[in-house]
């Protein structure tokens, strides 16, 4: 492979971006400045999402007082603690162990006085991990609506607006159940925007929709609700706690890391490396395919044009994609991203490219992302690998993966959303 400018390979350098993105939003590094006084009362720690079993071990070697508490985090993501429990469930389609986990932690905060203060971590994931169903609503059905919503291509957002208005926990039940004690919400944001009632559906703030909206999205999507689901959003049943609510009177919420830190992070190293890097945006949303294309069509403007940006130079965005799955493959928004990228390039020879989601996970698999070179096309020709046929079945995971691109990084334990960069080489 070519030298990047001035250094290393482009790869090489495509993924120290990538590895500082991540290390910019570990909760080592994030949790410590925003640790409350100590209170008056109890302490109890409660938190949701991959990053929380990581943020509960801050919290527990800088905090010299008492505590208890009781998280969940997706299976593998999993650090030791002494005085806070971790507890593992499934993501993204939630299981029983998320639900006891859920109706648990829920018994930890009720009785509470206004002495006592609750610590809620809350990352990316906490949706799925923390699935209390209202009632006559079953895990099943939970799990069903879950599998429909990430294959139907409705964004985050939606997904977790149905989610509210289903769930005894989340759109700030978990923080009405706390009252009269103080709640203290330190999150990372995986959401395009870092609205606080979008991260892990938000069950710790006031909740803005309403049921109303849920049911709208369901019917955009054509998804089929079981009767007791139906009865739940169309009675009213599942409204949401709203911003006026009293019992939300003593309750704060802090962003501690947000996908926006992962690019600066991301673009200090490419500086470092004499690159010029400029962020495209840390909320860009849409359809991976049709994201890529794009972002593919930016940087064969910079490579030829010198517009908008001159090379050498990385382009960097992050945000949260979606796929439609139609084909049999293992979607991944990441890789299928990457994958429509790699097509409308064409084997541009100045260009390089990295797409991963800074949790570890795209999609449904146990790997982050994919990068490509100029090479890469021909080299899955040659092959007989079929780009084209990879996409139209959302097979990118098995593209990627027969050509030795994929790039794992194991868990986490953090996430701060989608991260993509493009490498332009300047001309010889």
């Amino acid at each position: 492979m070519s030298q990047a400018h001035g250094a290393a390979p482009q790869s090489e350098l495509l993924r120290r971006m990538f590895d500082a993105a991540i290390a910019s939003a570990q909760p080592e590094l994030c949790i410590p400045p925003h640790l409350p006084a100590p209170p008056r009362g109890r302490l109890v720690v409660i938190g949701a999402g991959k990053a929380s079993a990581a943020m509960a071990r801050a919290v527990e070697r800088h905090w010299t007082g008492p505590l208890s508490g009781l998280v969940v985090t997706r299976y593998g993501y999993n650090v030791p603690c002494e005085r806070i429990e971790i507890v593992e469930a499934s993501h993204p389609v939630p299981d029983a162990a998320g639900l006891a986990a859920a109706q648990r932690m829920l018994d930890r905060v009720r009785g509470l006085t206004a002495d006592d203060l609750v610590l809620c971590l809350i990352s990316g994931g906490g949706s799925a991990l923390l699935p209390l169903p209202l009632p006559g609503i079953t895990l099943e059905d939970k799990q069903a609506l879950s599998r429909s919503l990430l294959a139907c291509g409705a964004t985050i957002s939606e997904i977790n607006c149905v989610r509210r208005h289903l769930s005894a926990i989340k759109g700030g039940r978990l923080a009405a159940a706390c009252h009269p004690a103080q709640v203290l919400t330190l999150a990372i944001s995986d959401v395009p925007g870092d609205c606080p009632h979008e991260i892990a559906s938000g069950p710790t703030v006031a909740d803005p929709s309403r049921c109303e909206d849920a049911i709208a999205i369901v019917r955009r999507y054509g998804i089929a609700l079981p009767q007791a689901m139906r009865a739940v959003l169309e009675g009213g049943l599942g409204e949401s706690v709203k911003p006026d609510d009293p019992r939300l009177a003593r309750a704060e919420y802090r962003l501690v890391a947000a996908p926006q830190l992962a690019l600066e992070a991301a673009a200090r190293v490419a500086r470092a490396a004499g690159y010029a890097a400029h962020i495209l945006g840390d909320a860009i949303e849409g359809e991976a395919r049709h994201v890529g294309t794009v972002l593919a069509g930016i940087a064969r403007q910079a490579a030829e044009r010198a517009q908008p940006f001159a090379p050498p130079c990385v382009l960097l965005s992050g945000g949260e994609t979606t796929v439609t799955v139609r084909g049999a493959g293992r979607g991944g928004r990441n890789v299928e991203c990457l994958l429509a990228m790699l097509l409308a390039l064409q084997g541009h020879p100045r260009i390089h490219a990295l797409a991963g989601d800074t949790d570890g996970v795209d999609g449904s698999v146990d790997v982050a992302g994919a990068w490509i070179g100029p090479g890469t096309l021909a080299h899955a020709a040659a092959l007989g690998l079929k780009a084209q046929e990879a996409l139209a079945g959302n097979d990118a995971h098995g593209f990627f993966g027969a050509l030795g691109l994929s790039v794992s990084t194991g868990p986490t334990r953090t996430n701060v959303n989608d991260f993509r960069a493009l490498l332009v080489d300047a001309a010889a």
